[in-house]
């Protein structure tokens, strides 16, 4: 009778086939082949990778490079908004400040004005000229027939919270005809002395805008201490 012993030849043919390959494998022409293959293989994955992270890395660089463009906008758009505001608000504070010079330089001139009528109206006898102004300097000319009178003037002058200062008053007698008087028996016209006075002061249109120019009071003009005596010019 004829034995077959399959198992045998199964593994027989086994390790035939293994043996080949392990033949073909440990050729150097197949591991040179094999080895190369590798290497292409991990530098093609070493070189795609570094692609794709560069590409990663370059999208997040335009994202935020887009995001700085628009922040620098939103900013200049900001800055010119801000500039807008200052110099509005620069033209404002202008027409402010050009109003109250205005108002300073209409209200100073009548203010002034009203000062120096009250003050002529509280002394008797006292007669206003003309007044002149020349930058802060104001000359005032009038007369009166007594001398006591324009030193209460100047007095009332002096006390008046600095609307006026630095006065000086100069006074010139002058013998004028009396029109109203009665000829006398040598037919001469009786003659009146008359007070010439110039007043040279300075004022500030300041004071006389705020409106703190109090009056003083009869009392107070007569009873307070003299100004410089006034110099008196005889002709």
């Amino acid at each position: 009778m004829i034995k077959i012993n399959l198992l045998n030849s199964v593994t027989e043919r086994q390790v035939g086939a293994i043996g080949a390959v392990d033949r073909k494998v440990s050729s150097p022409a197949t591991r040179l082949v094999l080895m190369s293959l590798s290497v292409v293989f991990l530098l093609l994955a070493v070189v795609g990778w570094d692609v794709i992270s560069s590409q990663m890395a370059k999208a997040d660089m335009e994202k935020q490079l887009e995001e700085q463009k628009q922040i620098a906008q939103e900013l200049d758009a900001m800055m010119k908004e801000q500039k807008e505001l200052e110099d509005k608000i620069k033209s404002i504070d202008m027409r402010i400040e050009a109003i109250k010079k205005l108002r300073a330089e209409q209200a100073g001139p009548s203010a002034v004005l009203e000062a120096l009528r009250e003050r002529i109206a509280m002394v008797p006898g006292l007669y206003l000229q003309s007044v002149e102004q020349a930058g802060e300097q104001m000359t005032i000319k009038g007369n009166s027939p007594d001398e006591a009178a324009v030193t209460q003037f100047g007095r009332s002058l002096e006390f008046s919270n600095g609307l006026f200062s630095n006065l000086n008053i100069e006074t010139v007698r002058q013998e004028v005809a009396n029109q109203q008087a009665v000829a006398t028996k040598t037919g001469e016209q009786a003659k009146l002395n008359v007070i010439n006075f110039t007043v040279k002061t300075a004022y500030t249109p300041s004071k006389a805008a705020s409106g703190n120019n109090a009056m003083p009071t009869n009392a107070s003009a007569t009873g307070a201490p003299a100004p410089a005596a006034p110099q008196s010019v005889k002709n």
